[in-house]
């Protein structure tokens, strides 16, 4: 989370010109656990009361959320929660960024693979468009 942690703060805490300049919204789905490990969760949501039309939160809490088919809720299953609108505004050049554990992303790319195919689009290609254009950003270890 301290990549995006960092993008936060330049964008709405501290005094730059990316903040002056900054219109768009950002949008953060945070994975964990149980809600006592939510990290940096004071400052996620003074930044939301602050700058609520300019960043959203979303959490994915493994053992106390459930998904739409009962199973623990993990960030792929939150982030299809919204994904028409996460499509939505990737098809208008917003860029989606994954930071933590690598072992994440199979199950988002699934589920990326899963919504891509029934809006008809070729993922591979989705992907590539994407990337191409850099909007794709992966920060996992």
């Amino acid at each position: 989370i301290a990549p995006y942690r960092g993008f936060i703060r330049r964008l709405f805490v501290e005094n730059t010109p990316a903040a002056r300049a900054y219109k768009g919204q950002a949008w953060l789905f945070l994975g964990v656990a149980n809600s006592d490990a939510l990290l940096y969760d004071d400052e996620w949501q003074e930044v939301k009361e602050a700058y609520p039309g300019q960043f959203r939160l979303d959490y994915a809490l493994s053992r106390e959320q459930t998904n739409k088919d009962g199973g623990k809720m993990y960030i792929q299953d939150k982030v299809e929660e919204y994904a028409d609108e996460i499509f939505d505004k990737l098809s208008r050049g917003a860029h989606i960024y994954f930071c933590g554990l690598k072992g994440m992303m199979p199950g988002i790319q699934d589920m990326l693979k899963k919504v891509a195919e029934s809006k008809g689009l070729d993922y591979d290609e989705w992907l590539k468009g994407l990337k191409s254009k850099k909007q794709w950003h992966v920060e996992v270890y």
